[in-house]
């Protein structure tokens, strides 16, 4: 191989192998059940909360093996990046798309942080942490998202490492 093949030689973006993982994440999140049963509001907030809530839950799992540290770095990217091309398709320009994005990063700390101890607790407590972090259909309590949101907490504990990086999470 010559200097300047090695020196142009396209390098793998170590992220590809966490898309599968991130598609699933999207998929559970836009899951019929969250609206039509749980009460979430069909919205395009109401969206982002259940791909944020999902995606809490999933790096919560993942921060329980420190070997999976980088992975949970390279998912936090996936979702930026696809916060991103979101925020612009819907007309949020390039001068303002990076406020945006710090916003959307700060919220997801807060929900990481009200997960793990709406987890931790139990009880009513993941039902308060998803009411102040999820939009609602008018009059509907968080109380079915917080069941559905335990079990999920529940599959992904019980799902492997390899399965969970492969987006293998079975429902």
């Amino acid at each position: 191989m010559s200097l300047l093949s090695r020196l142009f030689r396209s390098r793998r973006d170590p992220r590809d192998a966490l898309r599968p993982l991130w598609h699933r994440v999207v998929e559970i999140a836009r899951e019929p059940r969250w609206y039509a049963e749980a009460g979430v509001a069909d919205t395009i907030d109401g969206r982002f909360d259940m791909i944020a809530a999902v995606l809490a839950l999933v790096l919560l799992r993942m921060e329980k093996e420190p070997a999976m540290a980088q992975e949970s770095v390279y998912l936090t990217e996936l979702f930026v990046d696809d916060m991103d091309g979101q925020l612009r398709e819907i007309g949020i320009g390039d001068i303002v798309v990076g406020k945006h994005i710090g916003r959307l990063m700060s919220m997801m700390g807060g929900r990481l942080g009200a997960y793990r101890d709406g987890l931790a607790r139990g009880g009513d407590a993941l039902a308060e942490a998803a009411g102040r972090n999820v939009r609602m259909q008018d009059g509907r309590a968080p109380d079915d998202l917080a069941d559905g949101l335990a079990a999920l907490a529940a599959v992904l504990t019980q799902t492997d490492a390899q399965a969970l990086l492969a987006g293998a999470i079975v429902r």
